[in-house]
């Protein structure tokens, strides 16, 4: 079997294939019209390459894997599907499909980014303003070390790849070291705070901005534990002024608020994957609504909807009375969403408040659902819309300030960081608080942020002693049937893919420095 990384030189193919927002997004011109050399001579040119970058490389990590990884490990999920059931059970094996779904995407998205990287600089019309390079650059540099950050996360060591074409043709290297990978992500989001733009309008609506790069560099030091700078980077996007609280959180997953949308006003979104539904297709759209929607109740009506995963019975009792989060998140019985209107539901759609229900867990996902074309949130086809995934949210930099002011400590009352948190409880309905716990902060990130791949990774950088308390007490099986499992040490990290390590065996050894040029 080929390694991905044998791979990497073919993706190569794609990247200048002219690929674009629309339906043209799909179709690769003929070879004998554009090649590497004359691709980037003009503006547009680079920004349909650099376009490629927000949906189609992250395709397979959003289809299933990243809530198999974020959610259904955290706790926050529960599925009887064998490709899931193991995330939940911490029995993932080296060769589970999703994680391997998982690290190709992220990789994908490393060779794609890598290509524009070291081919743009030497091959653009000399007649190219400066500053459109260096913003396609930075939304390249931004985009790798956003993949870094989800690899680094999830499997500890890996290598580091700058050229993927010399790779693609040595491709038996060694893991790097966890701290020299936080050392190359830093590296490039420092690029991209230089030299992307305050902000974007029109066809540009929607890229990488330094408001992007500082967000996410906040969070990257809030993981290596240096408060100060996560809280210099948080502040700088609080008092640039570019970015603020959706007033209703149930409008945020909503596809005619997607930012990049011309018409939208959601300043709450910092970065998202960014997705083109076309019925013929395959590959740009979000796919999240065919397994989350409640199976046999009409919702969608494009002959999805399965219910594939559910709401986990210790979410559920996460959220405290009147949270408005949860409506907005999951389906409960008696309650009801006008909006998902369909044939089948003219008036919008009521969850059972008695059984049959149509999950074990008398629950079902509501957040990534859009409902039937009749629902009129956009274009929906059959496991195919165009709501964005969220990736950063200016809600994460509030409560990610509000931490690294606690700083590591039991709790705080500076009056800073319980702005930063109560305004995200505000919205919410949810009442202030006087002074915020490393437990308070958990859960309000927890139930803010669910089904939005995050929570794994909160417990994964907590003290593993903590996290595996938390998740040896979350009630992981079904309403009637309560199921309770205990992470060993080696579970907070995932296998490497099996396919990996029978092509390149130096992906077992110990990792090794990188060497930086």
């Amino acid at each position: 079997m080929k390694s991905l990384y044998q791979k990497m030189g073919l993706l190569l193919v794609l990247l200048f294939s002219g690929l674009s927002c629309g339906k043209d997004f799909l179709d690769i011109p003929p070879q004998d019209r554009l090649t590497i050399d004359n691709f980037f001579e003009t503006e547009d040119q680079i920004n349909a390459t650099t376009a490629t970058l927000y949906g189609f490389p992250w395709f397979n990590l959003n289809d299933k894997s990243i809530y198999a990884i974020g959610d259904l490990g955290a706790g926050n999920m529960f599925s009887w599907d064998g490709a899931y059931r193991p995330f939940q059970t911490f029995t993932v094996q080296p060769d589970n499909a999703r994680l391997n779904e998982a690290w190709e995407s992220l990789f994908k998205v490393v060779s794609l980014s890598n290509s524009i990287i070291n081919n743009l600089p030497t091959r653009v019309d000399p007649s190219i303003d400066k500053a459109v390079v260096n913003r396609a650059l930075a939304e390249a540099r931004f985009m790798r070390a956003l993949a870094y950050f989800y690899l680094v996360r999830t499997w500890g060591p890996v290598p580091i790849v700058e050229d993927s074409e010399e790779l693609a043709l040595n491709f038996k290297v060694p893991r790097n070291r966890t701290e020299d990978i936080y050392t190359f992500i830093l590296r490039d989001l420092a690029f991209v705070e230089s030299n992307a733009p305050e902000f974007n309008s029109g066809s540009l609506k929607g890229r990488v901005t330094r408001a992007a790069a500082q967000a996410l560099l906040a969070k990257v030091y809030l993981y290596q534990k240096n408060y100060a700078k996560a809280r210099e980077k948080a502040e700088a996007v609080i008092n640039g002024g570019q970015h603020d609280l959706m007033p209703k959180y149930d409008d945020l997953f909503k596809a005619k608020n997607n930012y990049n949308k011309s018409s939208s006003s959601n300043h709450e979104t910092i970065f998202a994957w960014q997705w083109v539904a076309v019925a013929d297709g395959w590959g740009t759209q979000n796919t999240n609504q065919a397994y989350f929607a409640p199976f046999g109740q009409g919702i969608t009506e494009v002959g999805d909807g399965w219910g594939s995963v559910m709401p986990s019975m210790d979410l559920l009792a996460a959220y405290e009375a009147n949270d408005k989060r949860k409506h907005a998140t999951v389906m409960t019985p008696g309650e009801k969403y006008p909006e998902l209107v369909s044939k089948t539901n003219p008036n919008g759609y009521t969850y059972p408040a008695t059984a049959p229900f149509p999950s074990a867990n008398r629950a079902n996902i509501r957040k990534y659902i859009v409902g039937s074309p009749l629902s009129g949130d956009g274009p929906v086809y059959f496991m195919r819309n165009e709501l964005n995934t969220y990736v950063l949210r200016y809600a994460d930099v509030l409560l990610i300030h509000a931490e690294a002011i606690m700083a590591g400590g039991a709790s705080t009352s500076d009056a800073k960081a319980l702005a930063s948190f109560n305004a995200v409880r505000r919205r919410a309905g949810l009442l202030e608080k006087t002074s915020i716990t490393e437990e308070d902060m958990l859960k309000e990130r927890r139930v803010e942020f669910a089904f939005e791949h995050d929570y794994w990774y909160d417990l994964g950088r907590m003290d593993r002693a903590k996290a595996t308390a938390i998740i040896a007490t979350q009630h992981r099986g079904t309403f009637d049937f309560i199921e309770k499992f205990t992470p060993t040490p080696k579970d907070f990290l995932m296998p490497i893919p099996q396919a990996e390590t029978s092509a390149n065996p130096r992906l077992l050894d110990e990792p090794v420095a990188y060497n930086f040029k």
